[in-house]
């Protein structure tokens, strides 16, 4: 193996390239750079470089040619996602075009969706004003009960009264959960049918300039 840095002459250069050239008809050489940055010039690359990125030469010391540095797993799962996203992008723009003929037709859509889940508040936040009822009634009776009444006759809470007021609480936690989600959903409803607006003016704006 013959390897010159970057610092040797042109003339040296052009010597390695000579002498590669009559033991190969193409005359090719190689250019790589170490771990230390330095540049190298030779007839093969080392095998410790032969992942890395390099430059395949002429005669004359033109380059014709490049072997791009090996990828590593991050970098090749990086490029995989970006390119389903790319991929996506154009499955949903051929949905926008093909759905839409105006972008009233999507504020229709948009319009409807927001009432459907308008409507799921109401009657969410109608059964929580239920909810809050029963537990009210449920709280009444327990007060009956040790150990909320501390009067020495008080008897033991029943367990099936203990057993609903848990059950109630636990529904009322999860139905304002759920309420605060309808109101997340919504967010996101915006916002998703606002970018569909902006994308479908671009593409349809793009689709008359051609």
């Amino acid at each position: 193996m013959r390897a010159w840095t970057h610092s040797l002459s042109l003339i040296l250069f052009c010597t390695l390239v000579g002498s590669a050239s009559a033991a190969d008809n193409k005359g090719v050489a190689y250019k790589w750079v170490d771990e230390h940055g330095v540049t190298h010039y030779g007839d093969h690359i080392p095998p410790q470089y032969a992942k890395k990125e390099s430059s395949i030469l002429n005669k004359q010391g033109v380059e014709i040619g490049r072997n791009d540095a090996q990828k590593t797993p991050e970098q090749l799962a990086e490029e995989a996602r970006q390119q389903e996203l790319i991929i996506r992008q154009k499955q949903h723009d051929a949905f926008l075009l093909t759905t839409y003929t105006s972008v009233k037709d999507i504020e229709s859509l948009r319009d409807e969706r927001l009432e459907q889940l308008s409507g799921q508040r109401r009657a969410a936040e109608a059964y929580i004003e239920g909810l809050n009822a029963r537990l009210a009634a449920l709280q009444t009776r327990v007060m009956s009960f040790k150990p909320y009444n501390e009067s020495p006759n008080a008897r033991r809470m029943p367990d099936d009264l203990a057993e609903d007021l848990m059950r109630a609480l636990n529904e009322m936690r999860s139905q304002k959960m759920a309420l605060a989600s309808k109101g997340a959903e919504e967010t996101a409803l915006r916002a998703q049918f606002q970018a569909d607006i902006e994308r479908f003016k671009e593409l349809r704006a793009s689709t008359r300039a051609r």
